[in-house]
């Protein structure tokens, strides 16, 4: 899409609504990657030129302009500037809402509260060395940061913070021209000199000064270009792709726990397949998720899809569709749901390592499913993950091909119980990953294992509802086995019980007679 400035049409617009366009770039020819992402699911514009994305900015900052302007007007009369900056106004433009409205100012720390005393609500030291000051006014937050102009050593993420005194030099440090607009107050002046507004119209990610720059101040922006792919649909400039390309390995730098963070937020975006393929695009997934790349070009063993890297991307579309309520089931998963989606995107990464070559130009991934699960963990454990993802991810991953034994329908009760069991509080996601695991082009076949599905979710809800599995026991409890067979509480009481839970789930409830009769044969085989 070829580059554009405001232009009269869009200034005069501005102008109309009360905004004040200065400061716009110079023009610059369009830089797209060779190899784009795919075009994502669902625009966040629907019309994205200047023109809609002012229509937007206008209609979101209603509610909130007379505050904006109040509080410009508190520190234009104390002889200080004051702008609305970075993420709430892009959102603006974009139809968002910000939860929080970040301002930035000449004003150092202690003046900003000066400013604010009598006015705000409240105040609190946010972050002083950084210049920032939280406030609150009614219902809505305020941060407040002193213009910067901060020094990195490039060697970690922590920058030498020095206060500024323009807000065009605040504007140019920050990650990206859509996060470098600003909106003045309280005269509602719009500067824009990096060009924000068009690359916002044109879908572009770019960086106001060079990506090399950027990215060697702070690695962890290449992480957020990624989740912008995924959040907003902006596709990285060339020249931002080429960076991320050359400076990946930097990421090493960035604590795991920040990594972590952007990728979960890229995780539960709109389309994360998206931000996932600029990641393996430019080789930051080989730093953060190696798993996923190493995916590309091995071919799944049905050879229905290009690789599995492919297949894993439907799969991780084909999940988030389902998440949400979903008729006829008994307990709907949330959306977005972080769980299932990584289980959804890591469930074959165990296949590399598992493929085998077979006579006759076949494939196996014998066991991939339990390879898999050990990687997941062993992934999720590195990037920092608490240990209720970890644990429920890798469960998913493991337990992902289970139903496929389930063949025509042929699974006995017992077999039923122990799928229920085996996957505890993870039934409702399991059925989701389950079902999104089918990414065959054979209609025919599709429909088939739809209606399998089916029918052993219907046999499932009629042996909960029968047999109250949630909360299943062994007929016989621990005092009752100790008085049976004379034992003491200790290691063969455990052995006793979980052999009475096994029995349980094979025969179903049969009462405590036929039970205890169980117990004694199984004692005296073991004596």
């Amino acid at each position: 899409m070829p580059g554009r400035g405001l232009g009269a049409g869009l200034a005069q617009r501005l102008h109309s609504a009360g905004w004040v366009p200065v400061d716009h770039r110079v023009e610059r020819p369009p830089q797209r990657p060779t190899e784009p992402p795919r075009q994502i699911r669902g625009d966040p514009v629907t019309d994205p030129t200047p023109q809609s994305l002012l229509q937007n900015a206008v209609k979101h900052l209603a509610p909130v302009m007379p505050l904006l302007q109040e509080v410009g007007a508190l520190f234009a009369a104390a002889g200080y500037e004051l702008a609305l900056v970075g993420g709430p106004v892009r959102d603006a433009f974009l139809g968002r809402t910000s939860p929080d409205l970040d301002l930035t100012t000449d004003a150092r720390p202690d003046d900003i509260e000066r400013v604010l005393a009598g006015w705000a609500d409240s105040t609190w030291d946010l972050g002083r060395a950084f210049g920032t000051i939280g406030a609150r006014k009614g219902q809505d937050t305020l941060e407040i940061t002193t213009y910067r102009s901060d020094v990195y050593d490039r060697a970690t993420r922590k920058p030498e913070v020095r206060f500024g005194n323009s807000l065009e030099d605040d504007l140019v440090r920050r990650d990206f021209t859509v996060n470098a607009m600003a909106l003045r107050l309280p005269d509602l002046t719009f500067v824009d000199p990096h060009g924000g507004l068009d690359a916002l119209a044109d879908g572009e990610l770019d960086t106001p000064q060079t990506p090399e720059e950027s990215f060697a101040d702070d690695p962890l922006r290449m992480m957020r270009a990624c989740r912008f792919a995924a959040q907003l649909g902006l596709v990285p400039a060339q020249r931002v792709m080429s960076a991320m390309q050359e400076l990946a390995g930097t990421l090493e730098i960035v604590s795991a726990e920040r990594v972590r963070d952007e990728f979960t937020k890229l995780m539960l975006s709109v389309n994360p397949r998206a931000g996932l393929e600029v990641m393996c695009h430019t080789g930051l997934a080989d730093q953060v998720v190696p798993e996923i790349p190493a995916m590309q070009l091995e071919l799944d063993e049905h050879h229905r899809h290009k690789d599995v890297y492919e297949h894993s991307l439907t799969v991780l579309e084909q999940a988030m569709d389902l998440e949400g309520p979903r008729e006829g089931a008994a307990e709907e998963v949330p959306s977005p749901d972080l769980v299932l989606r990584l289980a959804a995107i890591l469930h074959d990464i165990g296949k590399p390592p598992t493929r085998r070559f077979l006579p006759g130009g076949g494939v196996s991934f014998h066991h991939h499913e339990l390879v898999g699960a050990k990687m997941a963990r062993k992934r999720l454990k590195a990037l920092r993950y608490d240990k209720e993802t970890i644990r429920d991810v890798s469960r998913l991953v493991e337990l992902h091909l289970r139903f496929h034994g389930y063949g025509d329908g042929e699974w006995t009760d017992s077999a039923v119980r122990r799928y229920v069991t085996d996957a505890g509080p993870l039934l409702s996601r399991l059925h989701l990953l389950t079902r999104a695991d089918c990414t065959t082009r054979n209609q025919r076949k599709a429909r088939r294992l739809a209606r399998a599905y089916d029918d052993l979710e219907q046999r499932i809800d009629r042996i909960l509802a029968e047999e109250e599995l949630a909360a299943v026991r062994p007929e016989l409890n621990g005092h009752q086995i100790m008085e049976i067979l004379g034992i003491a509480p200790g290691p063969v009481l455990g052995e006793a019980y979980e052999h009475l839970l096994q029995y349980r789930l094979d025969a179903g409830p049969v009462g405590p007679g036929a039970a205890e009769a169980e117990l004694r044969r199984w004692w005296a085989e073991r004596e």
